[in-house]
């Protein structure tokens, strides 16, 4: 009895302590999931040759140059003589980011080339030993925090400068018999205690750099205890341990360590559930500086980003990458202006917001939910407006109270359909970006799965906007076709239902681009496959429909899916609908 007594208070113990330690996590991740917006800055000495190297342009992004440049220490040092951004005002960026709509800044204090801006008292790779002395951590820390900020530090692991740093790259010839990686632990951890105590309160600290052999998760477990002793409000992502592929790993102790989630250039197709994270993205195709880079997204694709990242409950932390002026380039100003208007018009459907209702993302847009007294708020983001001013919410099962367009207020008409919930918008388009309806709803809001069912020939017709997409692949044309196939393990899926069992030829209505499109794809029904390779249409918006063969199935609810065989060029092929015929 007394045994089973203490086991029983042990484990009441332990329950106790995982409720506390899930309350404290609680406290300080409340300001992120309330942000959504953030900016990274990457900035360092890679901003001067600006992806050049003695008159010869080095591929891959800006702040990779003394990498893939293959320069050597010795080399890239004399770089330190050259820093002195005489237009950096920190005022100026701050201003930039909080007329974004943004709400924290995360920037590179260090990078992978080791150099520090500010000046450590345990190197003199830092801005301390350059022509210009600008502690520019202390000038974020102090602009950025005046305009309602909050602060976060970006610290590479990884050290292409840094003599105890293992494992040495092949340019480097200095003896790897004289380094000592417990040394640079010592270090790493030395320049941290550095910017977690130098400048107030840090909310967030977000390693990189994490994945080479040297590093593993003790290291990150032990680098992660090191800065939670130092600053116990700080947030720490999942990098610090090597843990950004194992985002179901967070914080649950034999894991990786790390607060939160940090997919990179992507957006999760199904967001991370139960993870809190932030998908961190490029605004054209590189971090640090580079000037040949014109490659610039459009306001529409960053708005719609930051709708899809909250959408799914992440928060979205766009880049800019100074010139060695110190000047945020005028593209990102003038974007991140663009991207400011529109929240100044519909922030409240993005800022604090949860993960909406539906299984999938709209086939039109997105949804982002509100608790409110009474029910919940929906928040439908409509990126491809209806000429017939019709929007369906497939399968949503609720009771709504009233609807209206969040600017203006403009009533919205609302009806309850076997399908789902029907809202009639103007046919005027208000926003072409992206116009925000709000559906206000009693009580609990769910969401019926949609399923393919027999028409009255026995033929099962799998439209593109039910198709649920895995990956980065898009809804477009108002959600009649499936896009943006360029990466091989995205795959899209429909779950339907056969009342006859017996064999089925498939029929795929498809578009393939000659200089873009191919590559082989796979439909897998039941115990079936077909594996098939689509020719050139003439573009993407040539449709074809090709009948790639046939599926015996027995009666009963099965899953369709389509996945790529071989890698395509560019990308696979436009979908706009599979048809299952049943055959004799």
């Amino acid at each position: 009895m007394k045994t089973a007594l203490a086991l029983l208070l042990l484990g009441l113990t332990l329950v106790a302590q995982s409720a506390e330690a899930g309350a404290a996590k609680d406290q300080r991740m409340a300001w992120f999931r309330e942000a959504r917006f953030g900016m990274f800055i990457h900035w360092g000495l890679y901003a001067i040759p600006a992806g050049t190297w003695q008159g010869k342009e080095i591929s891959g992004t800006g702040e990779w140059i003394m990498r893939n440049g293959k320069i050597t220490p010795a080399d890239y040092e004399p770089l330190r003589e050259q820093w002195n951004p005489v237009k950096f005002d920190a005022k100026a960026w701050a201003k930039v980011a909080k007329a974004a709509g943004m709400k924290y800044v995360v920037i590179t204090t260090k990078h992978h080339d080791g150099f520090a801006l500010f000046d450590s008292a345990v190197s003199d790779w830092d801005v301390g030993s350059t022509p210009n002395k600008t502690d520019i951590m202390m000038e974020i820390a102090t602009a950025f925090r005046a305009e309602g900020l909050r602060i976060g530090w970006y610290h590479s692991i990884l050290d292409w400068h840094h003599p105890d740093y293992l494992p040495r790259r092949d340019v480097d010839k200095r003896p790897a018999s004289e380094a000592d990686f417990d040394r640079f632990v010592v270090y790493l951890k030395a320049q941290l205690q550095e910017i977690l105590t130098r400048y107030g309160t840090i909310d967030m600290l977000w390693f990189d750099g994490e994945w080479e052999s040297s590093w593993n998760r003790e290291r990150g477990w032990d680098l992660y205890n090191h800065c939670r002793a130092l600053s116990p409000s700080t947030i720490i992502n999942n990098r610090v341990g090597g843990g950004r592929n194992d985002m179901q790993g967070l914080d649950k102790g034999a894991g990786f360590a790390g607060d939160f989630g940090t997919p990179e250039q992507e957006i999760p197709s199904g967001g991370l559930p139960g993870v809190d994270w932030e998908s961190c993205m490029t605004m054209n195709n590189t971090w640090g500086w580079r000037s040949d880079d014109k490659n610039w997204k459009s306001v529409e694709e960053l708005v719609h980003n930051l709708v899809d990242c909250a959408s799914k409950g992440g928060n979205y932390l766009l880049n800019v990458g100074p010139t060695p002026e110190g000047e945020i380039p005028q593209p990102s100003v003038e974007r991140l202006a663009a991207m400011g208007q529109w929240m100044d018009r519909n922030s409240a459907s993005i800022r604090g917001t949860t993960v909406g209702p539906f299984l999938k993302p709209l086939p039109y847009g997105r949804c982002t939910a509100r608790k409110t007294e009474n029910g919940i708020r929906l928040y439908v983001h409509v990126f491809d407006w209806p000429v017939d001013g019709k929007l369906l919410l497939s399968g949503l099962q609720a009771t709504p109270q009233g609807a209206h367009l969040l600017v203006g207020g403009t009533p919205v008409g609302v009806a309850i359909s076997a399908d789902g919930v029907r809202l009639a918008v103007p046919k005027v388009c208000p926003d072409a970006l992206d116009t925000v309806v709000v559906l206000d709803c009693v009580g609990t809001v769910s969401v019926k799965r949609w399923h393919a069912a027999p028409a009255a020939d026995g033929s099962v017709l799998l439209p593109a906007a039910e198709a649920e997409l895995h990956g980065s692949l898009r809804h477009e044309n108002s959600g009649t076709s499936i896009g943006f196939w360029t990466n091989a393990k995205d795959t899209l899926s429909w779950p339907l239902r056969v009342e006859k069992a017996g064999r089925y030829s498939v029929e795929v209505e498809l578009a393939v681009d000659p200089s873009h499109g191919g590559g082989e794809y796979a439909v897998a029904l039941g115990v079936g496959r077909i594996t098939a390779k689509p020719e050139t249409t003439g573009a993407w918006n040539q449709w074809r429909t090709d009948v790639i063969g046939t599926l015996e199935l027995s009666a009963g609810e099965h899953e369709l899916t389509v996945s790529i065989v071989t890698k395509p060029h560019a990308a696979v092929m436009n979908v706009r609908r599979i048809v299952l015929k049943p055959l004799p």
